[in-house]
């Protein structure tokens, strides 16, 4: 009985990142000897058991055969026979099938420090072709690893390719595609994640909305870099920079979706396209299976960033309307997202990404005015049930009238 640390902890120590969890991998192990040592069986799937000490994961050693679509399409087979080897070679990537003894001894029998130095997210064997999940999974990688200049090897973007071809993603199960997107936008770069996936079409298998974007124009002098796909890339790139949360990426991944569907003889101009993209905003959320707080700031965002880049301009009762459609009153914070997604969709055009964006500031200073009304004095006045409410809104209306003035707008 052997153990190894295998995957991401070798990957990440010999690349010189901090390593946030280890894999263990047993072989020459059974599952009765496991169980003997003390091990807490968890695996439904294949042998995976919990340390007696410290609750870590060790799974044993095992090889896998394709026997349906999709994801969970595989029959895993665990031995105390199975090799480091065998083990290893059904792994993703190079990079994650090393493995480390416990005297620290190095084990790469596919090259992965090879392709470490040469900065390759490449194929460990034809068998990637087999897990559509792995088309998400090495974009992701790509999208973790791209400050660091690493790219997939032209390979196994063939690979990728050639899954994406053959209907595969479709077995993908929502749940599955949400964690590898939602961790995906997360990462340091975020934009490479849609770039690979465009770059392979998966994209266009998993989100043909926004593949749809890349080669629609836009009006030079509002956008200079002109094509909204690449737009949308730019503002990813900013939420990233910023340190956007979730919400805000996807909501700013989605924000411009309606742009695809303006016919080319309107083009560059795209009237109206915050109403129409609501519903393929809708579609991609239910598709997704995203969760709610990312569903409604993505409808939100999608419906009223025009809104907010033209806040200056805006009436006070369409200040207050837009207020009142956030819930600012009870849930400020989803207005603070807004605000952000604003502010990296203005930063995400070229040329403009240090620009000032005054109207966030602006739209603050208009939700705490609102905010500031105070109910006390009008139920004292008598006030009660509806005649109450109109006159918090008229109160709430005057207090944003005197905001503008106060700021000359």
């Amino acid at each position: 009985m052997q153990i190894y640390k295998v995957g991401g902890a070798v990957r990440d120590r010999l690349l010189g990142r901090a390593i946030s969890e280890i894999d263990w991998l047993v072989v020459g192990a059974s599952a009765e000897q496991m169980l003997a040592l003390g091990y807490r069986p968890v695996g439904a799937d294949f042998p995976v058991f919990l340390h007696p000490q410290t609750s870590e994961e060790y799974a044993l050693a095992r090889t896998e055969r394709k026997s349906g679509r999709g994801y969970g399409g595989f029959t895993f087979f665990a031995s105390p026979d199975v090799t480091l080897e065998e083990d290893l070679i059904r792994r993703d990537l190079t990079v994650n099938a090393m493995a480390e003894d416990e005297q620290g001894q190095l084990f790469d029998p596919y090259g992965g420090q090879r392709d470490l130095a040469a900065k390759l997210l490449r194929h460990v064997s034809p068998a990637f072709a087999e897990d559509p999940l792995r088309v998400l999974r090495v974009a992701r990688f790509a999208a973790r690893y791209a400050p660091l200049g690493f790219r997939v090897a032209a390979e196994t973007l063939a690979l990728m390719r050639q899954l994406s071809e053959s209907g595969e993603l479709s077995a993908l199960t929502p749940e599955r595609s949400w964690k590898e997107i939602s961790r995906a936008l997360m990462e340091p770069r975020p934009e490479v994640f849609i770039q690979v996936l465009r770059e392979c079409g998966a994209l266009k298998a998993l989100l043909p909305e926004v593949d749809a974007l890349f080669g629609v124009p836009q009006p030079p002098a509002h956008h200079p870099e002109i094509d909204t796909g690449v737009h949308v890339l730019s503002v990813l790139r900013q939420c990233a920079e910023h340190q956007q949360p979730l919400t805000v990426r996807w909501a700013c991944l989605l924000h411009d979706v309606g742009k695809g569907l303006t016919p080319p003889a309107e083009w560059p101009r795209h009237s109206g396209h915050e109403q129409l993209g609501l519903h393929l905003i809708e579609a991609i959320n239910q598709r997704c299976k995203a969760p709610k707080d990312c569903q409604e700031l993505a409808l939100q965002v999608g419906a009223m960033h025009t809104h907010g880049h033209r806040a200056l301009e805006l009436k006070a009762s369409t200040l207050l309307e837009l207020l009142q459609g956030f819930d600012v009153f009870r849930r400020p914070q989803r207005f603070e997202e807004f605000i952000a997604a604003c502010e990296m969709d203005a930063r995400g055009r070229l040329g403009l990404e240090q620009r000032d964006y005054p109207q966030a500031d602006y739209l603050r200073g208009a939700m705490q005015a609102a905010r500031a009304v105070a109910v006390q004095p009008l139920l004292e006045q008598g006030f009660t049930g509806p005649q109450l409410g109109e006159a918090l809104r008229l109160a709430r209306l005057n207090a944003l009238k005197a905001y503008k003035k106060t700021m000359g707008t």
